[in-house]
């Protein structure tokens, strides 16, 4: 990896804690309770007031979107990263030297392709190899890595662009689903570009190195294929459905992926000590005992960082209690989810940003990202980084302000607090 950039908007797109109470008012679909049951998730989402949203939203054009809408939120996500990026790179690498484009955008899949609209705009060359993803959900990232990385094993001193992001202006629910209700909650416009290359001569240059990439796919079940899914609600209200069976769905594909990817990284030593601490166990325990949260590895002995997707609170807290990480551990996933909501497969590299703006990534350091998304799958990878990082990114206005910041009580609470009063339920509009 050469580089990365991630998008930051404008001032005038925030969210705060007001223009989102406007919007929720808006809805005119609502009852007292789906505007409680809003608020609330608001409250206890771990967002705070600083995203950004779609420019229709703001304009109060949410149940009346335009093509044009979709246009214009990804060309400033995609085309703002890629400036920054070819900027910084300037002098090295050109559009014109970028061998492969992958971009992916899960809900808007126009003609022609948003691969041809940035290869249009930087004049890049014919014989360019272009990947258009959609559909794949917050881990198409990781996937775009992986695709990059089965391509460079065929093609010598190339570089390549992936570009990860999502399209939210034009999905935006106006109904009242409480599943659907939830993505407006939790995402946000964003993204970012980032620079990979498999040219030796770039190495002293190269911020980190790719180790290992694992993809897992349980979408062969019913329940994990539909707990994430584009689709109109009974009055035809199209949205994005996210069910209960989200969490065991996630858990099993994480399950799956890590038994994988796990012993590729940890030392020998650890998986020795593992295993013989798991068999006596098996012969002691009581079976409450053995069916205890935790998976028992030390993930200390061979990862330093932990980049997890800022889904939302529950999801970063979950990860974090099962695979046994600190405190320390999940903070820069919950303040990217904080600072800058779920922004989708862009998620992870805010993550990887705050962790850089803070001065953790240290060379020799290893870091897990770990995504997962509609499908339903899970897709990790492994970087190693090679030189110690501390360079300027999109946390550079804000870092100074974090962690502290998530001490400060949740706006929506201070504004909002009767959602919480039970007396409110007996009340019918």
């Amino acid at each position: 990896m050469l580089h990365y950039e991630c998008f930051k908007g404008k001032d005038e797109r925030k969210l705060d804690t007001e223009t989102c109470a406007k919007v929720v008012e808006r809805n005119k679909h609502l009852g007292l309770e789906e505007y409680r049951f809003l608020l609330r998730t608001m409250a206890n989402s771990g967002i705070g007031e600083e995203t950004y949203g779609p420019i229709n939203v703001l304009q109060g054009r949410e149940a009346s979107p335009t093509l044009l809408d979709a246009y214009s939120e990804m060309d400033e996500i995609m085309f703002d990263t890629l400036d920054k990026l070819f900027h910084k790179i300037k002098g090295f690498v050109s559009p014109s030297d970028i061998d492969i484009l992958v971009v992916n955008v899960s809900l808007f899949a126009p003609s022609p392709s948003l691969t041809s609209r940035v290869i249009n705009r930087y004049k890049m060359r014919e014989d360019i190899k272009s990947f258009n993803l959609s559909g794949l959900g917050c881990s198409a990232s990781v996937i775009s890595i992986d695709i990059v990385q089965r391509i460079f094993e065929t093609r010598e001193n190339a570089f390549a662009l992936v570009v990860s992001t999502e399209t939210m202006g034009p999905h935006w629910y106006c109904g009242k689903d409480r599943s659907m209700m939830l993505s407006n909650c939790l995402f946000r416009a964003g993204g970012s570009s980032v620079l990979l290359t498999n040219a030796a001569r770039f190495k002293n240059r190269a911020l980190m190195k790719l180790v290992t990439v694992v993809r897992a796919h349980v979408g062969s079940e019913d329940e994990a294929y539909s707990c994430c899914m584009q689709m109109e609600d009974k009055d035809g209200h199209p949205g994005f459905l996210l069910t209960k069976y989200l969490k065991k769905a996630a858990a099993r594909a994480l399950t799956k992926n890590l038994q994988v990817l796990l012993p590729r990284v940890l030392p020998v030593k650890e998986l020795i000590r593992y295993a013989i601490v798991r068999a006596l166990k098996r012969r002691t325990a009581t079976k409450r005992e053995s069916t205890s949260s935790g998976i028992g590895l030390d993930l200390k002995t061979g990862l330093q960082h932990f980049c997890i997707h800022p889904g939302g609170r529950a999801i970063i807290e979950g990860v974090g209690t099962s695979l046994g990480l600190t405190e320390f551990d999940i903070e820069p996933s919950r303040m990217a989810l904080h600072r800058f909501g779920n922004t989708s497969s862009g998620g992870l590299w805010y993550v990887l940003g705050y962790m850089e703006a803070k001065k953790r990534l240290k060379k020799g350091d290893k870091i897990l990202m770990m995504s997962m998304g509609a499908g339903f799958e899970s897709n990790n990878c492994v970087w190693e980084v090679l030189k110690n990082l501390d360079g300027k990114n999109v946390w550079e206005d804000s870092i100074d302000r974090y962690p502290e910041l998530s001490k400060i009580p949740n706006p929506f609470v201070e504004k909002y607090d009767w959602i919480n009063d039970d007396t409110m339920s007996f009340i019918r509009v």
